[in-house]
C-alpha cells in the first residue's frame, strides 16, 4: 500500500511558479531574491584557484578549519563573541540547510516551535519534516513589529524552541534591542533554545542588527545561523554556518550528515578570504541596497501602492488591497500579463489571513532593471476589472 509523504500537504514553493511565468512572459523579475550582478571578482578569483590547487574533495563534515576560523574572527570582529572554531562553528550548505540541520538535529516530535509569521517559507517544511508544532506570532501590518505580549501568548508548556528571524524576510524589519531583550526574558523564563536566522545581518539601513546570542544570558542558549551568499552577493555558491554553544552545534553537525554530508571543498578557502579579507564589501552593498529600497519603494508609492520601508533584507511589502484583488495570489498570478512584472505574494509565508493583500519586491536588482519594472507598471492597469 502506498504512503502519503508527510510533506504531502506543503505546496510547490510559489518561486519556483512565478520565475517560470517571469520566463514565460518575458517579464522583469522582482518576485525571487538574487541579486543580478557577482560579488568581489576576488574572492570569485581564489575559488578558481581552489579548483587549481586540488580542493576537490570532500571537507570535513563541520567544514575546512580555515573557513571555521575565518568564521570564528568574523563573530569576533563584528559582535565581540569568541566561538571556539573547532567545536562551536560549523559549515552549511546555505543557511537554508543550516536551518533544516538545527530543527532535525534538535526537534523532538511533538515539540513546539514558536516562529514569526510571516516566515521563510523553509521553516514551514522542516518544521514539519521534523515532527515540530509551529506557533505563530504574527509580525501586523504596516510596521511589522514584534509584540511581546502576542510572544508570551504564543509559549506554553510544551514549548522548546523559538525560530527567530532578523534581519526579517519579507518583511524588512530588524528587531530592535528592546525587542529583542523581550525575546531574551521570555527565552530565559521559560528555558527555551533560540535558534537565530541571521543570513541579511550584514544587510541593513541605518539601523543596527543586534546578534540574540550577545545579550546576557543568551549564548549558552542561542544557536546562531547566516551565511555568505547574502552579504556577498554569491547566493549561488550556498556557503552557510553556524555558530553557538558544542551541544546546539553537534546536533546541528549530526544531521547535516545525512543531508549534505560536506559543503563545496573549493569555495570555503575563498569564503573565508572574503570574510577576512574583503569585509568591506557588505557594507558597501548595503549602501547601494538602501539606495535601490529608495527608489523601489518611492516608485511603488507613488503608483498608489501603500508599501513598507525596510530596514533590511532584499524586500519591501505592499498592500494591494485598494485594487479590488481578492488576494495578492491572484494579483501576483496577472500581474506578468498585465504589466510584464513578477512579484511575490505573500500568503505561503503565513498561517494566518494576515498577509492576504500583501505582496513582495526585492530591490537587489540594477537600478536600470527596478527603473524599467517601474515604468512597465505606470502603463498598465492594475485594478482588478
Amino acid at each position: 500500500m502506498r504512503t502519503v509523504s508527510r510533506l504531502a500537504g506543503i505546496p510547490p514553493t510559489i518561486f519556483a511558479t512565478m520565475s517560470a511565468l517571469a520566463v514565460r512572459t518575458g517579464s522583469v523579475n522582482l518576485g525571487q531574491g538574487f541579486p543580478d550582478v557577482d560579488g568581489p571578482a576576488e574572492v570569485i578569483a581564489r575559488a578558481g584557484a581552489a579548483l587549481s590547487e586540488g580542493h576537490n574533495q570532500y571537507a570535513p563534515g563541520a567544514g575546512l578549519p580555515v573557513l571555521r576560523e575565518a568564521i570564528a574572527r568574523h563573530q569576533q570582529r563584528h559582535y565581540g563573541l569568541s566561538p571556539d572554531p573547532d567545536t562551536e562553528v560549523a559549515v552549511t550548505t546555505g543557511c537554508t540547510e543550516a536551518i533544516a540541520a538545527a530543527l532535525l538535529g534538535l526537534v523532538e516530535p511533538g515539540d513546539e516551535i514558536v516562529v514569526l509569521e510571516p516566515y521563510y517559507d523553509s521553516y514551514v517544511a522542516m518544521i514539519q519534516m521534523a515532527g515540530g508544532v509551529r506557533r505563530p506570532v504574527t509580525l501586523h501590518a504596516p510596521d511589522f513589529r514584534l509584540d511581546p505580549a502576542a510572544l508570551r501568548a504564543a509559549i506554553t508548556p510544551g514549548t522548546r524552541f523559538l525560530l527567530l528571524n532578523t534581519p526579517h524576510n519579507p518583511t524588512g524589519t530588524v528587531l530592535t534591542r528592546a525587542e529583542l531583550e523581550d525575546v531574551a526574558r521570555l527565552a530565559i523564563e521559560h528555558d527555551l533554545i533560540v535558534i537565530t536566522d541571521e543570513v541579511y545581518e550584514h544587510l541593513t539601513f541605518g539601523v543596527p542588527h543586534v546578534p540574540l546570542a550577545t545579550l546576557p544570558g543568551m549564548w549558552e542558549r542561542t544557536l546562531t545561523l547566516s551565511s555568505l551568499g547574502k552579504s556577498y552577493s554569491l547566493t549561488g555558491w550556498k556557503i552557510g554556518w553556524a555558530t553557538g554553544p558544542a551541544d546546539l552545534v553537534g546536533a546541528l553537525v549530526s544531521a547535516k550528515q545525512w543531508l549534505t554530508y560536506t559543503s563545496g571543498a573549493p569555495l570555503q578557502p575563498a569564503a573565508a578570504y572574503a570574510l577576512d579579507e574583503a569585509g568591506g564589501f557588505p557594507a558597501e552593498l548595503a549602501a547601494d541596497l538602501a539606495a535601490r529600497r529608495d527608489l523601489l519603494c518611492e516608485g511603488l508609492a507613488a503608483l498608489g501602492l501603500a508599501v513598507n520601508h525596510p530596514e533590511g533584507s532584499y524586500f519591501a511589502i505592499t498592500d494591494i488591497g485598494s485594487l479590488g484583488w481578492a488576494d495578492g495570489h491572484e494579483f501576483a498570478l496577472a500581474l506578468p500579463e498585465r504589466a510584464g512584472v513578477v512579484a511575490i505574494p505573500t500568503q505561503g509565508f503565513y498561517d494566518s489571513d494576515a498577509g492576504r493583500h500583501l505582496v513582495r519586491w526585492t530591490f537587489c536588482k540594477q537600478p536600470a532593471v527596478l527603473e524599467e519594472a517601474l515604468a512597465r507598471l505606470g502603463k498598465a492597469d492594475l485594478r482588478k476589472h
